[in-house]
């Protein structure tokens, strides 16, 4: 199997060097477009998270994938101008079998940094897609990606690593809920309207948060938010003044450069008369400067301060986690034999096609002899032993060879191949299996039919 999965995640890399990875949503097809041109790859996707940036690709069989990992993080580091040296320490590759698990993982949320997240599903489901409309999807995606889909959803189905959805965004609430003893009297300012967005309002709304606010760069998305949950829709120019009266900051965009600053939460501070805030930056890269972090009235964290409540989950979960690795490990096993059993195909299909020949030529010599009116009893037994020993003589032949040359390795696959390893010969019986039957032309049929009464 030469699929491989190349990429740097929470567990590999801290916040500074995932974020200078990250690919924003409108850099991605044409991204897909330029690696496969550049690392002369024919499938690709590539998936970018707050949390981790992976290339999924089909390598060919002539090539090492080590050497096309090499390729590819030089791509990556050539496209974000980083140094491909610094890169290679913090990426990881998998490979074969090991790549299509760890892609039924990360599809799972057992990848996660939040245990059974669910989000990141709809996020490589959404990847996918966007590969498939960049065209750098062929055969061997089109097989992958769906059984690796289905595979995580019967994780989610048959475990409880679902139920009651933890995620970064329930993280987030769950600490403002430690920092305010009373979430019904606080403001929130939510910036963003992506699906972590959405969840962070849900989870803040069913706290009792007294406000929401949501700012975003288009008014009718943050409107489309809003109506949601009974929140407010401002535009990203507005923050300074929503930021007097929110008690709680939460940021997840995809933008490129810092959206709030220093300066913006010095003044709003200043009208607080130095009321705290709590704000949580759940973007990569980061929406808001790490100087604001300095201010003596703010508490801010990142994506990488939330590792506690992370850690919380994963005792909880560990268990269901198990049941989900017995699950892919079936899943993927399926998977394996399938592909596997595809490299057969055309000489299953050769082997069907000689033996059909074979099959002809016997029938159309036995229906001459019908013809002429021999014997049928004497036709139906040489035509059985002519196909017999057609199709024996060459496993026959080569079976004296590999014996000649002492490959008991051959013989014993050969038995195997022949479904005789552990076998004895039968008689005849109820437990016979059914014999294929000879399609005779009716009028031999009919001839021997008549002769045999």
């Amino acid at each position: 199997m030469n699929v491989i999965a190349l990429g740097i995640n929470h567990n590999s890399a801290a916040l500074e060097v995932r974020e200078r990875v990250a690919f924003a949503p409108e850099q991605v097809a044409e991204a897909l477009v330029d690696v496969c041109e550049i690392a002369n790859i024919e499938e690709v996707v590539i998936l970018s998270t707050c949390n981790r940036t992976e290339l999924y690709a089909i390598v060919p069989e002539d090539v090492q994938p080590g050497s096309k990992a090499q390729e590819l993080i030089d791509w990556v580091a050539n496209y974000h101008h980083l140094s491909a040296r610094e890169l290679h320490q913090f990426a990881y590759l998998h490979e074969g079998e090991q790549a299509v698990r760890h892609l039924v993982q990360v599809a799972s949320g057992l990848d996660s940094m939040v245990l059974g997240e669910p989000q990141i599903f709809g996020q490589l489901k959404s990847a996918y897609a966007v590969a498939e409309g960049a065209g750098t999807v062929g055969g061997e995606f089109a097989r992958l990606f769906p059984r690796i889909f289905s595979i995580a959803k019967r994780v989610r189905t048959d475990t409880a690593i679902g139920e009651n959805p933890v995620s970064v965004a329930y993280a987030a609430v769950d600490m403002a809920g430690h920092i305010f003893s009373d979430l019904t009297r606080c403001n929130a300012l939510l910036v963003g309207a992506g699906e972590t967005i959405e969840l962070v309002a849900r989870h803040l709304v069913s706290a009792g948060v007294r406000q929401v606010v949501i700012a975003n760069r288009t008014l009718g998305r943050a409107r489309e938010l809003a109506q949601k949950f009974g929140a407010e829709a401002v535009l990203l120019a507005e923050i300074p003044e929503q930021l007097r009266d929110a008690d709680i900051v939460i940021t997840s965009t995809a933008s490129q450069l810092p959206i709030l600053g220093k300066g913006a939460v010095e003044q709003a501070l200043k009208v607080r008369k130095h009321r705290p805030y709590l704000m949580i930056d759940i973007a990569v890269p980061r929406d808001i400067e790490s100087q604001v972090g300095e201010l003596s009235d703010v508490y801010l964290y990142t994506v990488d301060d939330l590792r506690e409540i992370v850690d919380e989950n994963l005792r909880s979960r560990s268990t269901e986690a198990r049941k989900a690795d017995v699950i892919i490990d079936e899943g993927v096993r399926l998977y394996t034999e399938e592909v596997r059993s595809l490299a057969a195909v055309d000489t299953v299909k050769e082997y069907r096609s000689m033996a059909e020949k074979l099959r002809e030529q016997e029938l159309q010599r036995a229906q001459r002899a019908l013809d002429r009116g021999d014997d049928p009893r004497q036709i139906l037994a040489q035509l059985s032993r002519s196909i017999t020993n057609k199709l024996i003589h060459a496993p026959t032949r080569g079976l004296k060879q590999a014996s000649v040359e002492g490959r008991q390795d051959l013989i014993n696959s050969a038995r195997k191949l022949l479904g005789l390893e552990g076998s004895s010969p039968q008689l005849p019986g109820a437990d016979e299996p059914e014999q294929p039957e000879l399609d005779l032309p009716a009028s031999a049929v009919e001839t021997t039919r008549r002769t045999l009464q």
